[in-house]
C-alpha cells in the first residue's frame, strides 16, 4: 500500500512539474513575439518605402516556367523571379536571352522574390 501511495504522489509531482514548466515556456515566448512584433512595426514603413520604388536588374534569362523565371546577372548571380499572372514581354523571352527585368520589392539570390514584376524586356 504504501508503494502505491508513493508512486502516486511521485506520478502527480512530475505531472504538476511538467505543467507548470510548459507555462512558463508558452509566457516567454509570448514576450519573444511582442518584442519581434514591435520591431517589425518600427521597420515596416521603411520595408514599404523600398517596396514601392522601381528597380532593374539586367541579366540572362537561365530557365522560364509557368509561374517563375531565373535571371542571372554580370556577377553569376542567380535571382529568382516568381509570379501568379505572366509579366509583360515574358512571351517574347527565351532562355539565354540578355534581358532587363523591371520590378518593385526585394531580390535575393537565397530568399524568395517579394514584389512585383513590372515588365521583362530584351536588353542590347
Amino acid at each position: 500500500m504504501k508503494k502505491k501511495l508513493i508512486t502516486i504522489v511521485i506520478g502527480a509531482m512530475l505531472c504538476a512539474g511538467l505543467f507548470a514548466g510548459c507555462g512558463q515556456s508558452d509566457t516567454k515566448q509570448d514576450k519573444a513575439v511582442g518584442t519581434e512584433s514591435a520591431k517589425q512595426a518600427d521597420t515596416k514603413d521603411e520595408g514599404d518605402k523600398d517596396s514601392q520604388e522601381e528597380k532593374e536588374l539586367t541579366g540572362t534569362i537561365d530557365d522560364i516556367k509557368d509561374f517563375m523565371f531565373v535571371v542571372t546577372d554580370d556577377k553569376d548571380t542567380p535571382y529568382s523571379f516568381t509570379f501568379d499572372e505572366k509579366p509583360d514581354g515574358l512571351e517574347s523571352a527565351a532562355s539565354g536571352d540578355k534581358v532587363t527585368v523591371k520590378y518593385t520589392g526585394t531580390i535575393s539570390e537565397v530568399d524568395p522574390f517579394e514584389g512585383k514584376i513590372i515588365s521583362v524586356e530584351k536588353a542590347e
